[in-house]
């Protein structure tokens, strides 16, 4: 489970097909080489949204935070 200040993003290794699509289109947030893997500060949470929407697999996922009411 990876987090940042909007979403959590969560990774299914069983359900991936490695189909790369994260990592060619998005690279400097889903790094193959570095752990974590899903570095979610390095892009904004829009453009992280869309890539998790490309996920042939389903296996990134992706949810709101629940506002907390002031």
């Amino acid at each position: 489970m990876f987090r940042n200040k909007e979403i959590t993003v969560t990774y299914n290794p069983q359900v991936c097909i490695n189909a790369e699509h994260c990592a060619r289109e998005l690279s400097h947030v889903f790094r193959q080489a570095v752990i974590p893997w899903i570095n979610l500060e390095a892009d904004t949470t829009a453009n992280i949204i869309s890539q998790i929407k490309k996920c042939p697999s389903g296996a990134l996922q992706f949810s709101y935070h629940k506002k907390q009411a002031s």
